[in-house]
């Protein structure tokens, strides 16, 4: 069951919001997609991709209303949402095609109106369908969708939640200064600004140890004080989770009292603003994974990403949007759970890496009841990096990848200079996902001494792929895997 994340007002307010949503459709048909994911998983990339795709004919075969001719046009168009960053496709697509560089990571919400002109593929459609629909594209950070949970909890329940996991394996030796330093000023001390920040500061410091690359842990709320943006150094943002509250309530000016009111103050301006504006009005979504970061880590961060995706789509309100229904509240009718970076891999393990996915969100999905037809799995590469080969060793044929690894990749101790191209052999995904989770669900001793034993693979970071021009001076689409399967799902219905 979805936790309760809404007031009575609150859902007044987003009923408003959807009126006006609603009656704007009504002249311009749009859909409202929401694309999320936590860090590097390539949200940036995969818009762009998109885009460019789209806007440059590039090859769609999955993508019905592309490959029957039935587009006739398709451009970018002003977003009606005057007060949100726009999308900066132009600077992203650039850095990708002009300089073969990874576009920056998504630091805070931003949007992008794409409008495609079509013609319906039935008659009745023709008699009665504008034939034009407008995607309001909606990129934010997958850690501030972690916070929406918070808005059910109260700071008990988020302090027990959060000291719960942090004396948990690797986080452990991660947040002994923070626990030391909470427990040496005490809960119920004498609030003071100075502590307040101590506090604050180590608490922030252990968040970011568990985020470094060599661990790749994914649950870590609150998400700005990973990424505060205008709001740091802000009451709000200064506070932290305290070990072994007693039961009651907090003695007025204790330092407990001063944290639990910038808490709620942290829900009330920051959470509660993001789920009504942008959250609630959303119609699809896709969600993406990068799966293969968390087992190239271990078993440990496997099982973090796991939590954070169920604690992410228990957020979703999933179901079938009637006409009445959604002029209140309008509900999630479809998700795309998509593994990215597939490319990193030779195709025989992409269905490998699709059932994974589907492992890692599979007990989410069946608790929120969206499996079925409103929710699909899949293993795509918004931009593909690499080729396919085959090398001979030691009388075998072996799948191979080649591409350009990034400045710094190490290979065998030999380290890249983003500039040389090179095969690997990454390895194969285990057939049965189960073998990448029982030691995470049995043998919790090995996860925390660290030998828990996992598949030999290696993951590699490349360089965008070098595109050739046409005789016209135009850069050819960039090369993907499955976007167009991506958007046959996510868009095809609506472009019937």
């Amino acid at each position: 069951m979805a936790p309760i994340l809404t007031s009575l007002k609150d859902d007044a307010l987003i009923a408003l919001d959807n009126l006006a949503d609603r009656a704007a459709g009504l002249v311009n048909p749009t859909i409202r997609l929401g694309v999320t994911g936590l860090s590097r998983a390539g949200k940036t990339v995969f818009i762009s991709s998109l885009v460019h795709n789209l806007m440059n004919g590039g090859r769609l075969p999955l993508f019905e209303p592309v490959r029957s001719g039935r587009v006739s046009r398709i451009r970018l168009e002003p977003q009606p949402d005057d007060a949100v960053p726009r999308f900066q496709y132009e600077d992203h697509i650039a850095a990708l095609v002009r300089d073969r560089a990874w576009p920056e990571s998504t630091r805070a919400i931003s949007q992008l109106r794409i409008t495609l002109d079509y013609e319906s593929a039935s008659g009745w459609g023709r008699l009665f369908s504008s034939g034009r629909l407008s995607v309001d594209i909606v990129d934010y950070p997958g850690e501030w969708l972690l916070d929406l949970p918070l808005l059910a909890q109260d700071f008990h329940q988020f302090s027990d939640a959060t000291v719960r996991r942090a004396r948990e394996g690797t986080r452990a030796a991660l947040s002994r200064d923070w626990l030391d330093l909470a427990a040496s000023i005490g809960a119920e001390a004498v609030a003071d600004e100075g502590s307040a920040r101590r506090l604050a500061e180590s608490f922030t410091a252990y968040l970011k140890a568990c985020k470094e690359d060599h661990r790749s842990l994914s649950t870590l709320p609150p998400g700005r004080f990973l990424m505060p943006g205008d709001l740091e150094g802000s009451p709000a943002l200064t506070f932290s989770p305290l070990p072994g509250l007693p039961a009651g309530r907090a003695p007025k000016g204790s330092l407990w009292a001063m944290m639990e009111r910038r808490y709620e103050a942290y829900k009330t301006h920051v959470v509660k603003p993001f789920f009504r504006e942008h959250f609630a009005r959303l119609d699809r979504q896709i969600v993406l994974v990068d799966a293969l970061q968390a087992i190239n880590r271990g078993p440990e961060a496997l099982k973090d990403l796991e939590q954070a995706l169920a604690d992410v789509l228990a957020c979703f309100r999933p179901g079938v949007n009637s006409w009445l229904s959604s002029l209140l509240t309008r509900r999630i009718d479809k998700v795309l759970i998509a593994a990215t970076k597939a490319d990193h891999l030779h195709h025989e393990s992409h269905d490998r890496l699709e059932r994974i996915a589907a492992r890692l969100v599979g007990r989410a999905t069946e608790r929120i009841g969206m499996s079925g037809a409103g929710l699909e799995v899949m293993a795509l590469a918004s931009v593909r990096a690499t080729r396919e080969a085959t090398v001979n060793h030691d009388g075998h044929r072996l799948p191979v990848i080649v591409g350009t690894p990034i400045t710094g990749e190490k290979i065998n101790g030999e380290v890249f200079d983003g500039e040389r191209k090179t095969a690997i052999f990454p390895g194969d995904l285990p057939e049965e996902p189960e073998v990448l989770f029982e030691p995470v669900d049995t043998d919790t001793r090995a996860i925390a001494a660290g030998t828990a034993a996992m598949p030999d693979i290696n993951f590699v970071r490349f360089r965008p792929p070098h595109l050739e021009e046409t005789r016209g001076g135009l850069k050819l689409s960039v090369p993907h895997i499955r976007l167009d399967r991506a958007m046959q799902f996510l868009l095809g219905d609506r472009l019937a």
